[in-house]
């Protein structure tokens, strides 16, 4: 089968940076289903792995990324139960196996649900791996209830992938007022489409928010830079307030500045669950079920925004060059 690989970490423009492979068709165990893989998208977890795990040492084989699939069922396991071949599935997989940037890809059941009937299989891609990174912000990590009805919602990078989802989620399963951060007046624009009441500029954020109107707020999710807004989270979270964040940094950060609030800190990483096979990996199934139905029922929208087609190493190339802007708004999806 074609694949897109890498052995070494280099600079997006190298040439050997991204580059295409031929590999066997995988192996599949019984609790796998065997996809065939019609549609993906390139996320910020791909740019960072390439750039992150082959700096002083290659991979021994080319590394396969890809952390969302829309494909269709071409075989399964003796343990597989809830899927047939041909079902047309979506997933965001596991980081401990090859990924998706390739025709054909194995991936553990419990992950999968079946895809959205209404939308196609590229605009489908842009949502696996944010939607359950948000789904287990809001409500696993956050532990705001579906339902509830008092609270402020600071959303710290709004316009990009996960936070147009958790906005999105937040806005149809929540009461909470909702607040994103945004830099440019077309982010802010599109934080308003997802469904923020309000939109806040990510300088002087403290000012900003408290123009807004809240002193506090009661949930803050972090998905930009957490070291750069540690002292501002600290000042806006209310009393007994959480704050989940998915961005890692090598800066120091006081977590004392948490005490007198009894404010709690919670890192969220949706492949915790597939890496340690925790008893509840099936409920990356289960949301992904849920959000399927959601956007078939028209609560949730996708988030594509950039299309590109071909599985070849340029055209993954582009998607990886834009992604290190840092400036994406929404998501880059790529079909086969």
């Amino acid at each position: 089968m074609k694949a897109v690989g890498f052995l070494n970490s280099l600079p997006i423009d190298d040439a050997n940076s991204l580059f295409d492979v031929e590999l066997p068709t995988p192996e599949f165990g019984p609790a796998d289903l065997l996809v065939s893989v019609e549609a993906i998208s390139v996320n910020p977890a791909d740019a960072k792995r390439r750039i992150r795990t082959a700096v002083d040492q290659s991979h021994a084989k080319p590394f396969i990324l890809g952390y969302d699939a829309v494909g269709k069922v071409e075989a399964m396991g003796a343990d597989v139960s809830g899927f047939k071949v041909g079902d047309r599935v979506w997933y965001a997989g596991d980081v401990n196996r090859p990924g998706s940037y390739a025709e054909m890809q194995a991936v553990d059941h419990r992950l999968v649900s079946q895809a959205p009937k209404s939308v196609a299989p590229e605009a489908a891609a842009s949502l696996p791996l944010v939607s359950l990174t948000s789904w287990e912000m809001l409500f696993d990590r956050l532990q705001v209830s579906t339902g509830a009805h008092a609270g402020t919602l600071l959303v710290i990078g709004g316009a990009g992938g996960v936070g147009s989802v958790t906005t999105q989620l937040a806005r149809k399963l929540t009461g909470l007022r909702i607040l994103a951060t945004a830099s440019r007046p077309e982010s802010a624009e599109w934080c308003q489409q997802m469904g923020a009441h309000d939109v806040v500029a990510h300088r002087d954020l403290v000012a900003e928010v408290r123009k807004a109107g809240p002193e506090f707020v009661h949930y803050i999710a972090q998905y930009a830079d957490t070291a750069q807004h540690w002292d501002a989270m600290c000042e806006l979270i209310a009393p007994q307030g959480r704050i989940g964040t998915i961005v890692e940094t090598d800066e120091k950060i006081d977590i004392s500045a948490l005490q007198g609030k009894s404010a709690a800190l919670m890192w969220e990483l949706m492949f915790t669950r597939s890496l340690f096979g925790t008893p509840d990996m099936a409920e990356q199934g289960r949301i992904l079920s849920q959000m399927a139905h959601m956007v078939d029922d028209g609560v949730v929208s996708t988030t594509q925004t950039k299309a590109m087609r071909g599985l070849n190493a340029e055209t993954l190339k582009d998607a990886h060059r834009l992604i290190e802007t840092g400036s994406m708004i929404g998501k880059i999806v790529v079909t086969f």
